[in-house]
């Protein structure tokens, strides 16, 4: 397992962040996602074997946000 923080632009309220952590955490390979929209960031836990990092950037980008590294 590793864990990962992306910093999010485009997030306009906490309602965002939940839209993102649901969206991860039905993604195969994503364990866990913890958005904070003060912080402008997530942490994702992810199965390394299963998903890599670009994936999972492009799942934030399918939901409407930017995530980057």
């Amino acid at each position: 397992m590793k864990k990962q923080k992306i910093k999010i632009e485009g997030m306009h309220c906490t309602s965002c962040s939940m839209l993102i952590d649901g969206d991860l955490e039905d993604t195969n390979g994503v364990v866990s996602a913890s958005t904070n929209y003060a912080r402008g960031e997530t942490e994702v836990e992810y199965n390394e074997n299963e998903i890599a990092l670009p994936q999972i950037l492009q799942v934030i980008g399918k939901t409407g946000y930017k995530g980057s590294v």
